[in-house]
């Protein structure tokens, strides 16, 4: 089976929440708007950023739902789904309810409390995964800094060729360059390697990265897009440039708690997905007006991303 080689930022949404926590599927339509009328060629929802393994197997299917029932029909904006990756009957249920529902693919990683013990064992639960899906790509999500398994992409693509019809390549949030241009080489480059570290790009870029899943994509992809045409042109010097601006945005990550700031950015651009849910900190108001004067100084409004004129009517 032969599967697109996905181009251009796809974004990890948020998923949107209420005050109380519970999900809000309202705004995933103007949320999908916002995204395409930025340039973003595609969602990978209920991951890291979409706060899947903090959500219930029905509220994923929710969310699930909501993102296929306002992207169904456009061919230029694919939808990825996290299955999760702990419990393996949740996972193929949530692949079979993907499959349902019209998105493109779905995704997997290594469980992380029964650790896989090989490579070998990881790919057979791969099988396993991938299977109740057969007519879907599948992806595996390599995010060792979160699972704490670490094994090389290039052994498991060995592991799975030819055994997993479905297997379309790897969502890779790693800094092994060795590793990720090994991948991208296999079997003259038969799998789709997804380039999934915002904050280092750039260096993927001459290894031939033409698709990347990012956090960072929701709310400055433009930043991202003049980085890879500066790159293009030869222009180095602004490739830089904009890559370190890319680092200085994403430090106030970790400047105000972590993955949650990814969120106050996106009240910033005038989407408000709420909090994330326990054990994640949510910024105090204190210290959003804080963050709101350290985004000023990036100058975060030049780049950002914008709300379709639509949305705000």
């Amino acid at each position: 089976m032969k599967h697109q080689h996905l181009t251009g930022l796809i974004a990890a949404p948020f998923t949107p929440m209420y005050p109380d926590g519970a999900i809000n599927t309202a705004i995933i339509p103007a949320y999908y708007e916002m995204l395409k009328g930025n340039g973003v060629t595609g969602a990978f929802i209920c991951g890291s950023t979409g706060e899947g393994v903090s959500m219930t197997t029905a509220e994923k299917m929710q969310v699930a739902a909501a993102w296929a029932d306002c992207t169904n029909g456009d061919e230029n904006f694919r939808v990825m789904m996290f299955l999760g990756g702990t419990s393996i009957e949740d996972c193929k249920q949530l692949a079979v309810h993907a499959s349902q529902c019209g998105l493109y693919a779905i995704s997997f990683t290594a469980p992380f409390y029964f650790k896989p013990a090989s490579v070998e064992m990881l790919a057979q639960t791969c099988a396993e995964v991938a299977a109740a899906a057969p007519e879907m790509p599948f992806y595996y999500y390599h995010i060792p800094v979160l699972t704490g398994v670490n094994f090389a992409m290039y052994d498991l693509l060995q592991a799975v060729d030819g055994r997993i019809p479905n297997f379309a390549g790897v969502k890779y949030t790693h800094e092994d360059f060795m590793d990720f241009l090994s991948c991208r080489r296999f079997e003259n480059g038969r799998y789709d390697m997804l380039w999934g570290r915002d904050e280092n790009m750039l260096s993927a870029l001459p290894l031939g990265t033409t698709g990347a899943v990012g956090s960072t994509f929701n709310y400055a992809p433009s930043l991202y897009y003049e980085m890879i045409d500066a790159f293009n042109r030869n222009d180095l010097e602004k490739a830089q440039e904009l890559q370190q601006l890319s680092i200085d945005m994403i430090r106030l990550l970790g400047k105000y708690g972590g993955i949650a700031t990814g969120k106050a950015y996106m009240k910033l651009i005038g989407l408000d997905c709420g909090g994330f849910r326990l054990p994640v900190a949510n910024m105090s108001g204190e210290q959003f007006e804080k963050f709101k004067k350290d985004v000023e100084a990036i100058n975060f409004s030049s780049f950002c991303s914008r709300i379709p004129s639509a949305i705000n009517a």
